[in-house]
């Protein structure tokens, strides 16, 4: 029977935290689900290999006894057991000592083998247990009493949530659907959608992680589950320009509004307002206008307005007759007076 490598199987690294794991099972579930591939026994078959990898090393306890047997399984008889497995043992089925049947169905004949079982060597609770009398399971194998598990807390898990800046800005209520890991009546993983309702704070930054605290993978043994944290990413908008906390717009000035002052109406996230444009701005000049922005270590970000002079791409004979006059009137040089 072959040596299955359930970390190659998910294409995580032996030191993989658990929501690194989870997080390669669910790209690999998307991928290779028999309802997504319909007729496609490939990703059948690859999906029940995942699904199998994914349901011991999702668990610390079959984790950490896959990790200690190893490629040398079969040599059970000899294994020695690692502190703090002397008081219990595994019950997943089998024939022997009044172990509750597991329903192992799907499962490689490798894993019921260790994990229990009708296949193999009766694995765990049964009475010719892995390595037979002496070996786990047996009579006079690791422990004489039900093993019950203790609570554990479920995993912390992670999803993108994408803002526009207005809602970032102003915050709110907003209604989610993220796609959650769960486990069908046979015990199985799948993927399936959860809808949240979820607070925003008002001027939440980008990359900022909101926390929902319950709502991340369910405990073990009654433990209480895992937190969910929504890491926000902000869409690039039409009009403004998202720098850190501060946001930044272009308000375009024609070269007398420039030259001599105006008061101009330029948008904010508060909606618009008028701007007063000193005499003899220049195009780039920045205009502070303070509380506008994200919300940062130090408090709110600011507004900046940007100028840009825009020059008329087309004159009436008139009107280019006045250019000329200024022109010949003017002592002005750009490139003596930056």
């Amino acid at each position: 029977m072959e040596y299955k490598d359930y970390y190659k199987l998910l294409g995580v690294d032996k030191k993989a935290t658990q929501d690194e794991i989870s997080k390669a099972f669910k790209k690999l579930a998307r991928t290779c689900h028999p309802d997504l591939n319909p007729g496609d026994c490939t990703a059948e078959a690859k999906f029940k290999e995942i699904n199998e990898a994914y349901e011991v090393l999702r668990d610390p306890e079959k984790r950490k006894l896959y990790d200690t047997l190893g490629p040398n399984w079969q040599h059970g008889q000899n294994f020695q057991p690692p502190p703090g497995y002397e008081n219990f043992r595994y019950n997943f089925g089998g024939a022997g000592q009044g172990g509750q049947q597991f329903d192992m169905g799907g499962f490689s004949d490798f894993f019921q083998t260790i994990f229990g079982g009708s296949g193999g060597m009766g694995g765990f609770g049964g009475r010719g247990g892995f390595g037979g009398q002496g070996g786990f399971g047996g009579q006079g194998g690791f422990g004489g009493q039900t093993f019950q598990r203790r609570p554990t807390r479920g995993g912390d898990v992670e999803a993108l949530l994408e803002l526009t800046l207005e809602e970032a800005y102003h915050g709110g209520s907003k209604t989610v659907t993220i796609q959650e890991e769960a486990l069908s009546p046979d015990g199985r993983p799948y993927i399936r959608p959860k809808t949240l309702s979820v607070n925003i704070p008002a001027g939440v930054r980008d990359g900022a992680k909101i926390r929902l605290a319950g709502q991340g993978e369910p405990g073990g043994a009654g433990g209480s589950a895992g937190d969910m944290y929504l890491k926000v990413s902000i869409r690039p908008h039409s009009r403004f320009k998202l720098e850190d906390v501060n946001v930044l717009v272009d308000v375009p000035l024609a070269p007398w509004e420039a030259a001599l002052g105006a008061t101009v109406r330029v948008p904010t996230l508060d909606g618009d307002i008028d701007l007063n444009i000193p005499p003899g701005s220049s195009s780039g000049r920045k205009m502070r206008i303070r509380g506008k922005g994200l919300q940062g270590k130090a408090g709110r970000g600011d507004q900046f307005v940007r100028v840009m002079i825009h020059s008329p791409k087309t004159l009436t004979d008139a009107e280019r007759a006045l250019w000329h006059d200024l022109a010949e009137a003017s002592s002005f040089n750009p490139r003596e007076h930056h």
